[in-house]
């Protein structure tokens, strides 16, 4: 399925010496803009995007972990490295 680019003709609005736009509530919805945005000067225009900084909530993180499907199995081996030669006192 091909993405479709929807366009809309917005005007700009007059605040202090800039300009604004309004974006209709349906796209600050369906994107998740709440109190700032992140304007970026691209090749191919301008573009409005989410903050990276949001914190997600531990369930989103391990999902997004999970996701991601890394393999650890190197981890457990970078864990124990060098112990074996070591006596370890409690």
């Amino acid at each position: 399925m091909k993405n479709q680019t929807y366009t809309r003709d917005i005007k700009l609005v007059p605040i202090g010496n800039s300009k604004g736009v309004l974006i209709p509530r349906l796209l600050l919805q369906k994107y998740g803009f709440n109190q700032s945005i992140v304007l970026e000067e691209t090749d191919e225009g301008l573009l409005l995007r989410k903050r990276d900084d949001e914190k997600l909530s531990w369930k989103d993180t391990y999902k997004a972990m999970a996701d991601e499907q890394e393999d650890w199995n190197d981890f457990n081996i970078a864990i124990v490295d060098g112990l074996d030669d070591e006596e370890v006192e409690f």
